[in-house]
C-alpha cells in the first residue's frame, strides 16, 4: 500500500525581527531588549544592518516568553537559559530555581491577600457618603 506523503515545509529563516517576533510571540521591542540583556545572542545582520534570526533564536525567544509568563525574573531566565543550553546540566539546578520561584510567588500572594483584606476592611468602614471623613484616607495618612 502506498501512502500519500504530505510535505510540510517549515521555514527555517532567516527571519527579520518582525517575523521572528510573530513566530515567537515576542515583540520586536522586547527582542531588542533581550539582546541588550544578553539573553539572546547577537545575530547576523544584513549589509543594510537588519537582524536575521533563525529557528534557534526563535526557539530561544519562545523559551524566554514562556518563562516570563510564569513570572521568572530576567536573572532567573538567564540562569535557566544557561541550564537549558547545557546538555550536561543537573536537573536539580533547574528544580532549585523553580522551587525558589514558587516560594517567592507564595510570599507575594500572601502579601497581596493581606493588602486585599486591609482594603476590604477599610472600604467596609467607609460610609461612602458626602461627608469628608474617610477611614481609607486616614489609614493612608497614618
Amino acid at each position: 500500500m502506498i501512502q500519500a506523503q504530505t510535505s510540510v515545509v517549515a521555514e527555517s529563516g532567516p527571519f527579520n525581527i518582525g517575523q521572528a517576533g510573530a513566530r515567537s510571540g515576542v515583540s520586536a521591542k522586547m527582542i531588542r531588549h533581550y539582546e541588550s540583556l544578553g539573553l539572546l545572542p547577537n545575530v547576523h545582520r544584513t549589509d543594510a544592518g537588519y537582524r536575521q534570526y533563525g529557528d534557534k533564536e526563535v526557539h530561544t525567544l519562545r523559551f524566554i516568553r514562556r518563562a516570563r509568563l510564569l513570572g521568572f525574573s530576567m536573572a532567573e531566565i538567564a540562569e535557566l537559559l544557561k541550564l537549558w543550553q547545557n546538555k550536561r546540566r543537573a536537573s536539580a539546578d533547574v528544580k532549585r530555581i523553580a522551587q525558589a520561584h514558587v516560594v517567592d510567588l507564595e510570599r507575594r500572594i500572601a502579601e497581596m491577600e493581606a493588602m486585599r483584606q486591609t482594603l476590604k476592611h477599610l472600604a467596609h468602614c467607609c460610609q461612602g457618603n458626602s461627608r469628608p471623613d474617610c477611614p481609607i484616607l486616614n489609614e493612608l495618612a497614618g
